[in-house]
Formats: C-alpha cells, sequence, structure tokens
C-alpha cells in the first residue's frame, strides 16, 4: 500500500492575507484548514491544486511556489503546499466548507487548524513572510486528526 498525494495551495489575498476554509466534511469538521485534495488519475499536481480550490473556495489561483512537501505515515499522505495567487473568483461556501475567509499572519486560528500538515505548511509560508512572528510548535498545539 502506498500512500496518497494530498495537494494545496495556501491562496493569499492581495492584503497577504491565506484564504482558510472552515471543512464541512470529516477528517477535521468544523475545523480550519487549507484547501485541497488528492490528485486524480488523469491530472498534474499544478492542476489538481488548481481544481481543489476552485471546488472549495470558488476562487481562481495561480500557484506560485512550493511552501513544502510533508508526510504523515498515520493517515498515508504526503501533502504538496502551495502558495498560490488569487487571480479570479468570489470567495464561496460548499459541502466541504462551512466557510472560507482571510487571515492575517497574525491571525492564524492556530489551535483550530485542522490538521498538522496544514500547521506545519502555515508555519513555513508564515516563517517565510514574516519571520518576526512568534510561531506555534506543531505538536503542542495539534491533535491528531488524520493528515
Amino acid at each position: 500500500v502506498n500512500p496518497r498525494l494530498v495537494v494545496t495551495t495556501l491562496p493569499i489575498t492581495e492584503r497577504g492575507e491565506v484564504m482558510l476554509i472552515r471543512r464541512g466534511i470529516t477528517p477535521g469538521y468544523n475545523k480550519w484548514a487549507q484547501p485541497g485534495g488528492f490528485l486524480e488519475i488523469d491530472e498534474t499536481v499544478l492542476e489538481a491544486a488548481i481544481r481543489e480550490t476552485l471546488e472549495e473556495t470558488g476562487l481562481q489561483v495561480e500557484p506560485v511556489r512550493i511552501v513544502g512537501l510533508y508526510s504523515r505515515v498515520e493517515a498515508a499522505v504526503v501533502v504538496v503546499a502551495y502558495e498560490a495567487r488569487i487571480v479570479g473568483g468570489e470567495p464561496i461556501t460548499t459541502p466541504e466548507s462551512l466557510e472560507t475567509r482571510p487571515f492575517a499572519p497574525d491571525e492564524i486560528p492556530w489551535s483550530d487548524i485542522a490538521f498538522e500538515t496544514s500547521v506545519r505548511a502555515l508555519r513555513d509560508w508564515v516563517a517565510s513572510i514574516r519571520p518576526d512572528l512568534a510561531l506555534p510548535d506543531p505538536p503542542t498545539i495539534h491533535r491528531d486528526l488524520g493528515a
């Protein structure tokens, strides 16, 4: 059994905020995460990141750089996280996302982030743009929800 690839984006607003979704499905129901999902057999990693973001947020994005690659043996997934520029669309809710909203780097609700991989991706992104901010240690704030 091999791990599955999860593709995600950190959609960034013109004001430098990250758009997160409040998950409408398990695991992580009602917790915050970046949009993302499984890579399908007929698409590239970039295509999947763009598709998943549009499906879960209503936002059209252009991935600009890889923030990080994270593996979770317990969940049998490898997660690639892209920083992405928002190029169109409007935030929406979907069955997978109860809410889509922006957070400034110093407003991220760390204790309400769904997955340790999301905490790690958000930490790496914040550290790259705001090295002055104190950041939490993922294991001290996160319950294991599976990815």
